[in-house]
């Protein structure tokens, strides 16, 4: 069996979607996102493929190579999808090859699944809707919201639409659109958007972990965090990066410390009413 791997990046990793319970608009932002973690070596999608409700995966399974497998529904009003998925996560655990597992679904019923994975070693990371219930989204290691990878992806299409406008009003000798508010305009008024219960949270874990000057490293910081509520995410938000979130609460007072390494900028992280 694997040793327990600490960070959240270049897992081993087998990607298991519910079918019944995964929207099927944005396989390839999810299987995108699913990259930044690791290398999806497994990816299967269960489902009963001969019912007419989920046969509009198919494109999306053949451009993202995941394989279908067939789950019949032998009793009206039951899942047997769960019963699969759980069946060959098991298997996959004990074959001894992966690191960890991305379990994508909204549905409550992967809760002991996720338990039992993350007590075997592996790292367990939960793909869902914002109405997933929270027992499953505490039983995993990092919770990612489709709503937060979706909105991404609709950010990255208007990026590269507003690109072509300005080549083509460069083209024919027209002004560009008309810029956005800057990105330092943009984090003030997003800070808004954070509640006073993510502002204490950050706050605590700066706390838990902080040096006698009261500063913590940054990438320690996001990790406990993630640790106390595995749904934490600074694009929920409005921010791509935590740093670029703490820069905007102006409670946190944020250091960018030299090395010997001039690519190597570490940030430490203080809570001023500390």
């Amino acid at each position: 069996m694997n040793n327990h791997i600490n960070d959240l990046t270049n897992l081993r990793l087998a990607v298991l979607i519910d079918a019944d319970n995964a929207p099927r608009d944005c396989l390839k932002s999810v299987m995108e996102e699913i990259a930044i973690y690791g290398t999806p070596t497994v990816k299967r999608i269960y489902g009963d493929w001969t019912s007419p409700n989920i046969g509009g995966w198919k494109a999306s399974l053949l451009e993202n190579a995941v394989t279908p497998i067939q789950q019949y529904g032998y009793t009206t009003g039951k899942n047997s999808t769960d019963s699969a998925m759980i069946i060959d996560a098991m298997d996959l655990l004990y074959a001894g090859k992966l690191d960890g597992f991305v379990i994508v679904s909204s549905d409550s019923d992967f809760t002991r699944l996720a338990i039992r994975l993350r007590e075997a070693g592996m790292r367990v990371i939960g793909i869902g809707e914002k109405k997933t219930p929270n027992p499953f989204i505490v039983a995993c290691d990092k919770f990612i919201y489709i709503e937060v990878i979706r909105d991404r992806y609709k950010k990255e299409q208007k990026l590269e639409q507003k690109q072509e406008q300005v080549k083509a009003a460069a083209k024919a000798g027209k002004k560009p659109p008309a810029k956005t508010a800057s990105p330092d305009k943009q984090h003030k008024q997003g800070a808004k958007n954070v509640p006073e219960s993510i502002v204490e949270l950050i706050a605590d874990s700066v706390s838990d972990i902080a040096d006698d000057d009261g500063f913590c490293d940054l990438s320690n910081l996001g990790n406990l965090i993630i640790k106390k509520q595995p749904d934490f995410d600074p694009r929920n938000f409005g921010f791509g990066k935590l740093s670029a979130m703490l820069k905007a609460l102006p409670r946190f007072e944020v250091e960018v410390r030299p090395t010997a390494d001039p690519n190597v900028k570490p940030m430490y992280i203080r809570d001023r009413e500390a």
